[in-house]
């Protein structure tokens, strides 16, 4: 089978996964049985999801990369994936202090309503994503392994609960298990999809430098939390200071900091998701706007008293914050005028 055949066959099969352009620019030829085995996977689940570049749902500053992964397996709301995410890294072998420190910075910056991104190792990527979950804000882990697999396995009820409640998104196929040279590569996709990565207790030989350096290539912001200059916990993390890191002893220098990436981020999302025909309206999207009360609605209230879809709501509440009707806010949206 060809590669325009198989193409065809893909995009008019129910639930197909579209074939990414790149790959048939490049003349390759697909595993028919390996594409077979993702939708099936798709299938299996109402929260198993196939994300793609050109998917709306695929992150947006993921596609400026230079080599974005042409395919995101996803289990859990992969429409977490739009909010302006923040990633956290840092040791494994970590201190009660540095354990301290992610909480409460990925509880601040869930509290702002960031998407706290990390990679589910253990240390400071679990408090990270931890301290999200608990107070039910967003959290997404990106796995060097396949999204079924737990790794490693101490975090097996955190794996749970970030299925329940957050995102679990990988660029390896179902079923793949640990291989040390994944998780460098995974590493761009955490720093590729946010907005600056946050650096915490990092010698100089931890991994979590790695993702700091692939963020400066990607034009992110970098920021380290500084720390005793007696141990070697923190080595990694003045140097990066010493680089040009931002130093960050609280959740305001990194919100700051990240004010116009942030703005880049929502003029990005407005060009993918931009809805050309109710733009015309005198009163922009009438039935999802009488949703949103003047304190503050949450995002399943408007979904469940609008009837559209969650993506759908998504993408028109954007539009109506661009145009200054509502604005988003910890636990959901207020309006901000009236009709």
């Amino acid at each position: 089978m060809d590669v325009e055949e198989l193409r065809h066959r893909l995009l008019h099969e129910h639930h197909a996964l579209p074939v990414p352009e790149s790959l048939l620019k490049r003349g390759l030829r697909l595993d028919e049985k390996r594409q077979q085995l993702a939708l099936a996977w798709q299938e299996s689940h109402p929260q198993h999801h196939i994300l793609y570049p050109t998917h709306p749902c695929y992150p947006p500053l993921l596609n400026q990369i230079s080599d974005p992964p042409t395919v995101l397996f996803v289990i859990g709301e992969p429409a977490r994936l739009l909010q302006p995410s923040i990633a956290i890294v840092g040791s494994r072998a970590v201190s009660r202090s540095g354990c301290e420190t992610s909480y409460q910075l990925s509880k601040a910056l869930a509290t702002e309503g960031y998407l706290v991104t990390s990679g589910m190792a253990a240390g400071i990527d679990g408090a990270a994503h931890q301290a999200a979950l608990d107070i039910e804000g967003a959290t997404a882990a990106i796995l060097g392994t396949g999204v079924d697999i737990v790794y490693p396995k101490r975090h097996n009820s955190l794996y749970k609960s970030l299925l329940a409640n957050g995102c679990v998104v990988s660029e390896f196929w179902p079923g793949t298990k640990p291989y040390a040279g994944n998780f460098p590569k995974r590493n761009r996709i955490i720093s590729g999809m946010s907005l600056g990565t946050v650096v915490i207790e990092a010698n100089r030989k931890s991994g979590s430098l790695i993702t700091a350096r692939l963020a400066m290539e990607q034009g992110r912001e970098v920021f380290a939390v500084p720390g005793n200059i007696l141990d070697g916990y923190h080595q990694g993390c003045h140097d990066l200071i010493k680089q040009g890191a931002k130093l960050v002893d609280g959740v305001a220098d990194i919100i700051e900091e990240i004010t116009t990436l942030s703005q880049s981020h929502l003029e990005e999302l407005h060009r993918r998701h931009h809805i050309g025909e109710e733009i015309a309206c005198d009163l922009p999207f009438a039935p999802l706007l009488a949703s949103v009360g003047y304190e503050t609605t949450p995002l399943d209230v408007v979904v469940e008293h609008s009837g559209k879809t969650i993506e759908l709501v998504l993408e028109q509440m954007l539009e109506l914050e661009l145009q200054g009707w509502v604005s988003a806010v910890p636990g959901g949206y207020i309006r901000l005028k009236r009709s």
